[in-house]
Order: C-alpha cells, then sequence, then structure tokens
C-alpha cells in the first residue's frame, strides 16, 4: 500500500476521536466518549468504573497528545493526527496499544454486565458505536474479533485490534 493511501485511511480514523464533529481531538473529545460509554451502560461517573473510565479518557489524551500534538496547543489537528500515526506509530502499533489500554481496559469494565472479563460480540459493537464507528461496520468488527465463534470477546482480542486499526494499514 502507497504512503498516500495509508495515510488517506488513517485521517479516516480521525472521525473516531473527534467526538464533537469540530475538526480537531481535544482532551473534552475523550471525556465526552467517557461520558457516552457511561450512559449507555448506565454507569454512573462516581461508581469505580466510571472514574477509571474517565481517568483512562484522560491517560488516552494525555499519550495522543504527547505523539500527536506537535504545536503544544492541547488541540490535535487532522494534519497532526496523520503526522503522529505515520511518523510515530506506523512501525510500532504496540505503543499505541499501551497508549490506549487504560480507556480500553475501563471501556471494557463499563460494557462488560456480569464482570467475566469478556465482552459479548453485541456490547463489543454497542461500545464501537458509542465511539462513532459506523454500525455496519461496528458490527462487523465485532463479529471478526470473536475468532473462536463463542460470542466473547476480551481485552487480549481487543487492544491489539484496536491498536492495529489505527496504525497497521490493511
Amino acid at each position: 500500500m502507497v504512503s498516500t493511501e495509508y495515510e488517506r485511511r488513517i485521517a479516516a480514523r480521525f472521525a473516531t476521536f473527534d467526538q464533537d464533529g469540530n475538526g480537531t481531538i481535544e482532551r473534552e473529545d475523550f471525556s465526552a466518549a467517557a461520558k457516552a460509554l457511561l450512559a449507555e451502560f448506565a454507569v454512573t461517573a462516581r461508581s469505580d468504573k466510571g472514574q477509571a473510565l474517565y481517568a483512562g479518557a484522560e491517560a488516552f489524551w494525555q499519550g495522543m497528545a504527547g505523539i500527536a500534538d506537535r504545536d503544544g496547543d492541547q488541540r490535535i489537528s487532522r494534519a497532526e493526527f496523520v503526522t503522529g500515526a505515520v511518523k510515530r506509530l506506523r512501525d510500532n502499533p504496540e505503543r499505541f496499544a499501551e497508549i490506549a489500554r487504560p480507556f480500553l481496559h475501563a471501556a471494557l469494565a463499563v460494557a462488560d454486565a456480569d464482570a467475566d472479563g469478556r465482552l459479548t460480540v453485541t456490547d463489543t459493537a454497542r461500545v464501537l458505536r458509542v465511539l462513532h464507528v459506523p454500525a455496519e461496520l461496528a458490527e462487523a468488527t465485532a463479529a471478526a474479533l470473536d475468532a473462536d465463534g463463542d460470542g466473547l470477546i476480551g481485552e487480549t482480542e481487543i487492544v491489539p485490534a484496536f491498536a492495529r486499526y489505527f496504525t497497521v494499514p490493511e
């Protein structure tokens, strides 16, 4: 795949983070994602799960800003996002996974109603839709993550897949 095609795909994924659609990724976008997940799964912000999700969102924001906010204005433009992903993460998706892990771990806990450490395919798709992944893609992605067909998906499948989605050409 040519670099420009990779950059085009990464730019399209920008919208997943730009929760308010204002053309930049900001700390508030990560907080909005946390708030939306809590609302979707009827978990209160003051609960342990809610607090962990907000802490994970802040850690994710700090990691993303550290990689991509080149001008230090506390906003990540589409160009900064593409440059950050392409230049710093393309050959190291594990780095992205580590940045995202606290948020993803907490998001999974919020969506994991029976607290067994795994989500149903349906709940995985719900999480993705809340994070602005189009419904059809969310359903297909969740189904694909269930590699063994048991209807359940764990953190060990989700975190690397999330990192690959944002960093590795398909």
